[in-house]
């Protein structure tokens, strides 16, 4: 059998060929993005594949496949899923005719999120199994697993990964596909397919039957196993999930373990089985106490997140050995548990390790050449509001630039403006979202402030790809997944299509036609919808032809050329500004920006003698 080292994310688009999904969709967000690549990079032929507007139409969309006995896999993050609980919430009543899964990642630690969920919570919620893999071998089989299990009970399943299990490689042995054989056919019954009161009121009763069976099979499924440690002590007892597994193996060798795969519908006879035979039960999960409240509510005495009056596992960030190694300290000292315990040593090959020097930290910064940039300095001689959105350009909140003060969620930066506008807010509001974005879930929000008479200006920065996650096609950018070419969907053409009558389109590499445009949206008393148009230089990279340098005879050291935040412009200790030749793209805002003309353009084939 052959074996591969892969990461959780190429581990579960393996599980989807080897499962035999029929479709694949998804809507890019780290750290799930990954998935759809993989299935689309190796799988496309045999997999239908497609990037959604949002998360919801890619929910529905593999809800529809499943309709006529189809496999199908959508992907997402954890806010993703907030998206997607419309029709979450529903197909847990009508069920599914053939496999569904949908797998959520989720991101403690917060690296590339604005919240911090868990995304158990919403499977309790919406009444549907979660499974919680591991490690890489666990991802590809648990979605073989969760095909089967929502095939058994006609339910849809998640798959919840973290970014610790989605990111991480671990060796995978392969498989080959299995074979289903058998016809994609929607077959008419209205009673199981269309939730209109009289029929929903059935659907209720058999979802709680239904959570009822998978319960019972969750406590015998070969997801969930004990773990007894071999000295034969049964004192203490640890009840974890995920990558947390990995963590408590290795800083708690004395223990025996319950690990659970299959955590919700709450393996409740699994539990108290395990509770039975060990003195003492401790739970060490990821986020939320979603475990231990159910050993409590079961008449078990836990330890969790709290030991007495004490915090004990954090419920926020994300657990590694150094947590833990403090989790077993405290419970080593504490009075009530000492007995159990013993605290971690530091060894003397510890003690003697080198100190690392900390490093200076390196905040994100928009990228040399962004568009973005243009604007949000352009932007920033305003005073307005600035109401953000999730996208690289959420980075306009930082110096020098400060030019974002709201960000809520994807489609916000529309809706908050028009609320601060509703709201007679004392300055003028400037609300901006990405072409992704647009097309996610900011049209809606477009639609709201023309029909409602509104006034505020709104941008869309379109750099021609969904930039934020890896340079993923959107309906935008004339290409499919597959990099098949497509329709090209407008900004400006929809917005016109929706009644706004002031749309207008600019480079925002050219600070005085941006500066222009703002100042007439801004001072109008009718909404405007301006649409900064230039590609990102990474995704759409090009042969430079030329850069920038200083003049240091015509540089007055005043630093005026900082203000655009270009990682390629360095200033020295006596205050010299230089360019970075091997960072400038030829954007061509510094000199836009220098009063003295002290940044000149350079022929890079003139300068290398015709070497480029």
């Amino acid at each position: 059998m052959e074996k591969k080292l892969l990461s959780g994310n190429e581990a579960i688009a393996r599980g989807a060929y080897e499962a035999n999904a029929s479709v694949a969709t998804g809507y890019p967000g780290t750290p799930s993005t990954e998935i759809l690549e993989n299935i689309s990079k190796f799988y496309g032929d045999k997999i239908y594949c497609e990037w959604a507007p949002n998360e919801k139409v890619a929910f529905e969309t593999a809800a529809g496949a499943t309709t006529t006995g189809a496999r199908a896999i959508t992907t997402m993050k954890l806010v993703g899923l907030n998206v997607a609980a419309d029709p979450l919430m529903t197909l847990a009543y009508t069920g599914v005719a053939g496999g569904f899964i949908a797998v959520v990642a989720d991101d403690p630690g917060m690296n590339s999120s604005q919240n911090e969920q868990d995304t158990r919570l919403f499977a309790h919620f919406a009444k549907v199994p979660v499974l919680e893999p591991a490690d890489s071998q666990e991802a590809k089989e648990f979605v073989k697993i969760g095909f089967e299990i929502s095939e058994q009970f006609g339910t849809p399943v998640i798959l919840r990964t973290t970014t610790t299990t989605s990111h991480s490689r671990s060796v995978v042995e392969l498989g080959a596909p299995i074979e289903l054989n058998r016809p994609h056919s929607f077959k008419k019954d209205p009673q199981r397919f269309v939730p209109i009161p009289a029929f929903a009121r059935g659907m209720r009763v058999r979802l709680e039957e239904r959570v009822e069976k998978l319960a019972k099979a969750a406590s015998i499924s070969s997801l969930n196993r004990i773990e007894w440690n071999t000295n034969g002590d049964k004192r203490v007892g640890i009840v974890t999930s995920g990558a947390a597994y990995q963590y408590v193996k290795e800083v708690f060798p004395e223990a025996n373990i319950l690990k659970l795969g299959w955590c919700y519908p709450f393996p409740d006879e699994l539990f108290l089985e395990f509770a039975d035979q060990v003195e003492r039960v401790f739970v060490i999960e990821e986020l939320e106490d979603f475990m231990e409240r159910r050993f409590k509510e079961l008449g078990v005495a836990t330890v969790g997140k709290r030991l007495g009056n004490e915090k004990l596992v954090p419920k926020y960030g994300p657990l590694d050995v150094d947590v833990l190694r403090d989790v077993k300290r405290k419970l080593a000292e504490n009075e009530a548990t000492k007995a159990y315990f013993v605290a971690p040593n530091v060894t003397k090959s510890d003690a003697k390790l080198p100190e690392i020097p900390t490093l200076p930290n390196r905040p994100p910064v928009l990228c040399p050449g962004c568009p973005h940039r243009g604007f949000f300095y352009a932007l920033s001689k305003f005073d307005v509001v600035v109401s953000g959105d999730i996208g690289c350009y959420t980075l306009g909140v930082a110096p020098p630039l400060n030019c974002m003060d709201t960000v809520l969620c994807m489609g916000g930066g529309f809706t908050v403006a028009h609320g601060m506008d509703c709201a007679k807010n004392d300055r003028p509001v400037v609300g901006i979202v990405g072409d992704s974005t647009f097309f996610h879930s900011g049209m809606t929000g477009l639609m709201d402030v023309v029909y409602n008479k509104g006034k505020s200006t709104l941008v869309v920065l379109d750099n021609r790809i969904t930039a934020m996650t890896g340079h993923q096609e959107n309906p935008g950018t004339g290409k499919t997944i597959l990099g098949e070419e497509t329709f090209a969907a407008s900004v400006s053409e929809i917005a016109k299509a929706m009644g706004c009558k002031n749309v207008v389109e600019i480079n925002p590499r050219y600070l005085d036609e941006t500066t222009k445009a703002l100042k007439t949206a801004i001072e109008s008393d009718e909404p405007w919808l301006i649409v900064a148009k230039e590609p990102c230089p990474l995704a759409y990279r090009k042969k430079l032809e030329k850069n920038y340098r200083v003049n240091q005879e015509k540089c007055k050291k005043c630093g005026g050329c900082l203000k655009i935040g270009c990682p390629a412009i360095e200033r020295a200790a006596d205050k010299t500004v230089s360019v970075n030749e091997s960072l400038c793209v030829d954007c061509g805002l510094c000199a836009q920006v220098c009063k003295f003309n002290a940044l000149e353009e350079v022929d890079l084939a003139a300068a290398k003698g015709g070497l480029v």
